[in-house]
């Protein structure tokens, strides 16, 4: 299959969105690497894009929980990945969460544009509620793959992200010392005793 059809006698590039969401530790991160890293080894030319406010790992590469990397460009806001990320045929943006509800038209102007945008985020908050444009980036998505981390209570498929230090933000960055993936029964419990 190509990813490509003819107009008027032209071959034309068919852009897709694509959205991998989950909670924290489902690996989102480690399938948008395995993405790019497929379509890097099909000689396509591949961005990817992370908020600038990320650096809980690197600076600039996007970094798995697992420890893989690839490079990356961070960015303040969506607007900044149209203008940046034209000229590629697969466009990667991980934690979508953090960006502002822009995000939602700009992967929908690159995928007209023909490019393969590849999405990452969480789709829940540490509250069990929609985080950020996930909720409208999953619906204008032409393929999305839920992906779970393992409640850490019970064995389970995790539902969401559970916040286990104080604060009430919903933007928190942080890792193993701050959250814990939850099953729903588990956060249910969790929660009830908040």
């Amino acid at each position: 299959m190509t990813n490509y059809r003819e107009t008027n006698g032209e071959l034309m590039r068919r852009g897709r969105v694509e959205v991998i969401c989950g909670s924290m530790f489902s690996g989102k991160t480690e399938e948008l690497i395995r993405r790019m890293k497929r379509a890097k080894l099909a000689k396509q030319k591949v961005e990817i894009f992370k908020p600038s406010i990320d650096v809980r790992y690197s600076e600039e590469d996007v970094v798995s929980h697992e420890g893989h990397a690839i490079p990356s460009t961070p960015v303040e806001n969506a607007a900044s990945i149209l203008l940046m990320g034209s000229d590629t045929d697969v466009l990667g943006i991980d934690e979508a969460q953090f960006f502002d509800e822009q995000i939602v038209d700009v992967c929908n102007e690159l995928a007209s544009r023909g490019i393969r945008v590849i999405v990452a985020g969480l789709d829940l908050d540490f509250k069990g509620q929609p985080f950020g444009p996930m909720p409208a980036l999953c619906a204008i998505a032409d393929d999305v793959t839920k992906v779970h981390a393992i409640c850490v209570r019970c064995g389970a498929l995790a539902y969401c992200s559970h916040r286990i230090v104080e604060g009430d933000r919903q933007v928190m960055l942080g890792e193993t010392h701050e959250y814990e993936p939850l099953c729903r029964q588990c956060y249910a419990e969790a929660t009830h005793h908040l």
